[in-house]
């Protein structure tokens, strides 16, 4: 997608995610509605979904797409070096990340974004996988992180 083009979009998508977050402060509900936006609006998203630390493990919460994994393995993957290095992951070329893990065959490359809750401890992470490679660059990374931060509000 041309970059001006992509910009835009976002921009639109903020502010209608923004206005329909306004209904609920309910986290669950904040990241259903997101990933529903995210996934139908954005055709190069093939996975868009949450993983939440729950007991220590990254669990599969929100997602559409094909079939997750339900926990991921513990300090491995994309997912885990979101959560693990406390900043956005782009990876052009997920068969080529060191300790990628494979829930889908088909996706070829990812961004993954931390979410913090209202103190600022890092709660999971926002994960979209596409099936070409190269698909997310630093204007995916600034509008999901402005994104993400609408989950927790008033933080």
């Amino acid at each position: 997608m041309e970059e001006a083009r992509k910009k835009a979009r976002y921009s639109r998508l903020f502010a209608q995610i923004q206005e329909l977050l306004s209904k609920s402060d309910d986290p669950d509900a904040r990241m259903a509605t997101v990933v529903a936006v995210l996934h139908n609006k954005m055709e190069y998203y093939y996975w868009t979904g949450f993983y939440l630390l729950v007991g220590g493990e990254l669990t599969v919460h929100t997602y559409q797409g094909p079939l997750a994994c339900q926990v991921l393995e513990q300090h491995t993957g994309v997912c885990w070096a979101g959560i693990d290095r406390k900043t956005t992951v782009i990876v052009p070329d997920v068969h080529v990340f060191d300790g990628h893990i494979a829930c889908d065959s088909a996706s070829r490359s990812e961004i993954v974004v931390p979410i913090k809750n209202g103190p600022g401890k890092i709660t999971g992470v926002l994960d979209v996988d596409s099936r070409s490679l190269n698909s997310f660059d630093a204007t995916d990374a600034e509008w999901l992180e402005k994104i993400v931060d609408l989950i927790y509000p008033g933080k």
